[in-house]
């Protein structure tokens, strides 16, 4: 066999494990799209990916919801929790790390290591104390648990990564700034903030999918049916008192995962690039 033959082999091969691998991590979310659209009883019988008949009852019963509130009403308030989330996320962290990345000030370095060390702190760690400082603010039971933390920057990990992207853009173009008559809030908001568009979508998306799939906080610090977010709501459905009707369940997964999908898409290129790259060269 002629060594072409046999890197086209090789390659052959290499892309049918590829593909084999990929069947493999899809096939429980397409199960999950498929049982949506199958009655109960096929349901617990069959593991084909085609449903013998298609019903959309399965949605009309799991959007009516368990109890006196549809899932809508969740879909609503992972909508009213998520958008201000992500925006306040974008704007406090962008700015703190402008400030880390181009100004030199004192205690900088201790800042900067403090911010980073709250990075090894497990969230199980945080949750009492953080409960008790809500409690006493009379936070609790309201979104501003949520709400304040990211106005006020207490995202880490995303500061870190903005700082990293922030000093990859030449200095010189902030000094060219400068001397065109910038202010430092113009060099920051029509300079480092469009070149550091990959970061920052990336940084939002991740918080997104974050905040739209967290089932735990909202659990500890909301205490209201009507403020339930799609993650709780999905849980209600699963009374295993009454017996758990996976049909319903299947088609509000699907409806869940639906605007995490959506989003990605719309941001997948500028994620790509925004994981790839650390920004410009100087």
């Amino acid at each position: 066999m002629s060594k072409k033959k046999k890197k086209e082999v090789h390659k052959t091969l290499s892309y049918l494990v590829i593909i084999l691998l990929g069947f493999v991590f899809v096939f429980p979310l397409l199960f999950m799209i498929s049982a949506s659209f199958k009655s109960n009883a096929e349901l617990l019988t069959s593991i084909n990916l085609i449903p013998k008949q298609i019903t959309f009852t399965n949605y009309i019963v799991g959007w009516k919801g368990a109890g006196q509130y549809s899932f809508g009403t969740f879909l609503l308030n992972s909508v009213k929790l998520v958008i201000p989330i992500v925006l306040f996320t974008v704007i406090s962290s962008s700015v703190v790390a402008y400030g880390f990345a181009r100004f030199q000030f004192k205690g900088r370095g201790v800042l900067f290591g403090a911010m980073l060390s709250t990075l090894m702190l497990p969230n199980a760690v945080l949750i009492i104390p953080k409960y008790i400082m809500f409690h006493q603010f009379g936070w609790l039971n309201t979104y501003n648990v949520f709400y304040i933390p990211v106005l006020f920057a207490c995202t880490p990990f995303f500061i870190f990564s903005m700082v990293q992207f922030i000093r990859g853009i030449p200095k010189s173009l902030d000094e060219s700034a400068y001397i065109d008559g910038c202010s430092t809030f113009q060099i920051f908001s029509r300079i480092i903030m469009p070149l550091s568009k990959p970061a920052i979508f990336s940084m939002g998306l991740f918080q997104f999918i974050w905040t739209w799939n967290d089932y735990f906080n909202p659990l500890i610090y909301i205490s209201s049916v009507k403020k339930y977010n799609v993650m709780q709501g999905l849980r209600m459905n699963m009374d295993s008192s009454s017996g758990i009707s996976w049909g319903p369940i299947m088609a509000l997964s699907v409806i869940t995962i639906l605007p995490c999908v959506i989003v990605f898409l719309l941001a997948q290129r500028y994620f790509v690039e925004g994981i790839s790259t650390t920004g410009l060269k100087g």
